[in-house]
């Protein structure tokens, strides 16, 4: 088991951790001014350095690309991730409670499932790899999906879970920077500032998930943790992942990286 307060900055893929440069990292925060304006941009660019992080991370699991293993994406929204990982020659298959939401970017992808990531519609072991990226701080037990990914993914199997931290700049969404001084005042500054709802409604569609929440489930997890690193940060930063407080701040998005045990 992982001790949270001491668990290391791993990136258990060798192939990812060339690939986590500063570059890329200035590439992916440079793209977040378009979330709101154009997301068929930003989340194209985060759809393809998610594929390659995962492609990464399988072939160093299995020796295998990813090219005839299913996948399933947990909260996989309006499909915007879907093409490029069938461009890989994966069985892509997306998971979204809200139907309004799968069909927000006037499209629909062959095989979408609507249901709950806190109880998804599948059997146990049914999937060679179970992804969610940045959807735990849009769900009220953020950590009940983590142990439903698990057990959705076939033993020798990857789990790959991001997710966005709530004291880090992106923390509050469309309602930041104010949620540092509480969920509840940035929404209501946002509601008075623009005459309507932020998307992400805090207590309802958004919630206050810390990074050491992902540590402590990274530490009781039965998977078989490989990496645990911010996702935005070249790689010689991953460091701030061991110093409480400060990551809090500091590392904006937090990834898990876990393959699930072979059965004996």
């Amino acid at each position: 088991m992982l001790d949270v307060e001491t668990t290391p900055a791993r990136g258990g893929s060798p192939r990812f951790a060339r690939r986590a440069t500063l570059r890329r990292s200035l590439r992916l925060l440079g793209s977040f001014r378009f979330e709101q304006t154009d997301p068929a941009l930003f989340y194209g660019g985060l759809a393809a350095d998610s594929a390659a992080m995962i492609a990464d991370f399988y072939a160093d699991l299995t020796g295998r690309s990813l090219h005839g293993a299913t996948i399933l994406d947990v909260g996989g929204g309006p499909g915007y991730f879907a093409d490029e990982f069938v461009r890989t020659g994966a069985r892509y298959i997306p998971v979204e409670p809200d139907s309004v939401e799968m069909h927000a970017a006037g499209r629909m992808v062959a095989g979408a499932v609507r249901g709950s990531g806190m109880s998804l519609p599948f059997r146990d072991d049914a999937v060679d790899i179970c992804f969610s990226s940045n959807v735990a701080e849009h769900v009220g037990k953020p950590w009940v999906m983590a142990d439903e990914m698990v057990r959705v993914t076939r033993p020798g199997g990857l789990i790959v879970l991001s997710y966005t931290v709530w004291h880090g700049p992106f923390g509050g969404h469309e309602t930041g920077p104010w949620h540092y001084f509480g969920g509840e005042y940035a929404a209501r500054r946002f509601r008075r500032k623009h005459g309507r709802e932020p998307k992400n409604r805090f207590g309802r569609s958004l919630f206050a998930v810390r990074a050491v929440d992902g540590l402590r489930w990274a530490a009781g997890t039965p998977a078989e943790v490989a990496a645990v690193f911010p996702r935005y940060h070249p790689r010689w930063a991953w460091w701030l992942v061991r110093l409480p407080v400060v990551r809090e701040v500091l590392v904006s998005n937090l990834v898990v990286v876990a393959a699930k045990r072979e059965s004996r």
